[in-house]
């Protein structure tokens, strides 16, 4: 889903708006207009009765925004960065930098929506009475607005992801098991029930003649059906940097000189390296089986050419303590990790010993957990992510990451 239109900040949250929310709008609309037409008593006019149901469906939205930031705000309270609150086709949602690092605050966070929407919910139904008696078109509008409040809020302790209750479930298994996976686990399972639930009794009550009901109750089973699967995937990414080890995607981006060569022969690989990929290899320096340091251009950019003949490849290294490095036996996570931290594109892997083994880089490392997930790419768009020096298919491992760590689902080396 993209992000949207920006329409202002509240607190520092941008606010967007989805082009899908304006179809909701219409279909909300028309809705309420209906409704009303069929449930005031007075007659009233048809402009009235599409001014009151437009009115009805952005104070619902208004609602929904409400929810929203009852989670973003306590997210901001537990140090969580809050990026967007977006208005689509199925409601809110808050996009946020991590999830919370404790189960009691990841708690506190899913219950703040609920709770808003049924505290409006309450207070809209206890208003209805003095509305009324100022206008029953108001009166019949703040009752319409303080049942949706009510369903809305109830609706979403439902105890399955994504939903809130889904949330709840999470935190409090994730309290009780000390393991937010086991927490998510648990959620998800629940989640995915009842999005089957949802799309099968949409199903029947779409053959019921149900049509509008129906197919909005199958279409949020569908929506659910794609939440748990991307959360499972989300788990399953988890597991695969966890269990994967540097040294199952290590490469070997780097060439090995000895000390005793001339400057020349650095010129001399660098002008034989005719693809863009590989003017970038590292060149380790060796003398007689011992390892000495690296050597990059600059020694070729600052020295006349008089001396490249002259000059020994030793007398200008620098330390292998240069290069970023990690160890082979460190889970994959800490490779990602290390890469982000340092804004390197390459990390020297060393082996037990402490000895260059090989290298890593983003694009050797996202095809290492694809392949361990069982998907193999194109080489066409394995060779681009190597040109661009990037994640294939643009995987979001940081992301990832952070989220494990924030969570404490990351593992160490033991």
């Amino acid at each position: 889903m993209g992000e949207g239109w920006q329409l202002f900040k509240i607190r520092g949250i941008p606010l967007r708006i989805h082009p899908s929310w304006f179809v909701i709008l219409a279909l909300a609309t028309a809705a309420f207009q209906q409704h009303y037409s069929l449930s005031l008593k007075d007659p009233v006019s048809a402009t009235v009765l599409w001014g009151l149901g437009l009115a009805t469906a952005v104070l619902l939205f208004v609602s929904v925004l409400l929810h929203e930031l009852g989670h973003s705000l306590v997210a901001l309270a537990q140090g969580v960065q809050v990026r967007s609150i977006t208005l689509f086709l199925l409601g809110g949602v808050a996009s946020v930098e991590r999830e919370c690092s404790t189960a009691r605050g990841a708690l506190m966070v899913a219950a703040a929506g609920p709770a808003v929407s049924l505290v409006l919910g309450i207070g809209l139904l206890a208003g209805t009475h003095g509305a009324s008696h100022l206008s029953p078109l108001l009166g019949a509008m703040v009752y319409q607005l303080g049942s949706l409040n009510l369903v809305l809020g109830l609706f979403n302790l439902l105890p399955g992801l994504p939903l809130d209750g889904g949330l709840i479930v999470k935190a409090l298994v994730w309290q009780v098991s000390g393991s937010q996976r086991r927490g998510v686990e648990v959620a998800n399972g629940c989640g995915r029930f009842l999005a089957l639930m949802a799309i099968g009794l949409g199903a029947v009550l779409l053959l019921r003649g149900a049509g509008l009901g129906g197919a909005w109750l199958m279409l949020l089973g569908w929506f659910g059906l794609g939440a748990s699967r991307n959360q499972r995937q989300m788990l399953a990414l988890q597991q695969t940097l966890n269990d994967l080890k540097v040294r199952d995607a290590a490469g070997r981006r780097f060439r090995v000189l000895e000390a005793s060569g001339r400057l020349r022969e650095l010129s001399q690989i660098r002008l034989s390296q005719t693809a863009e990929i590989d003017q970038g290899d590292w060149l380790l320096v060796c003398d007689r089986g011992r390892w000495q340091g690296v050597i990059d251009d600059r020694p070729l950019q600052e020295l006349p050419v008089q001396r490249w003949d002259s000059d020994r490849i030793g007398d200008h290294l620098q330390p292998l303590s240069s290069l970023p490095s990690i160890q082979e036996s460190a889970p994959l996570w800490q490779a990602v990790q290390q890469l982000e931290d340092s804004g390197r594109k390459r990390l020297l892997v060393l082996s037990p010993a402490g000895l260059p083994s090989g290298t890593i880089e983003r694009p050797e490392l996202g095809e290492a957990v694809l392949a361990k997930l069982g998907l193999r790419l194109p080489p066409p768009l394995l060779e681009a992510a190597r040109r661009q020096g990037t994640y294939p298919l643009g995987l979001a491992l940081p992301q990832v990451v952070r989220s494990m760590l924030a969570s404490g689902e990351a593992r160490a080396t033991p």
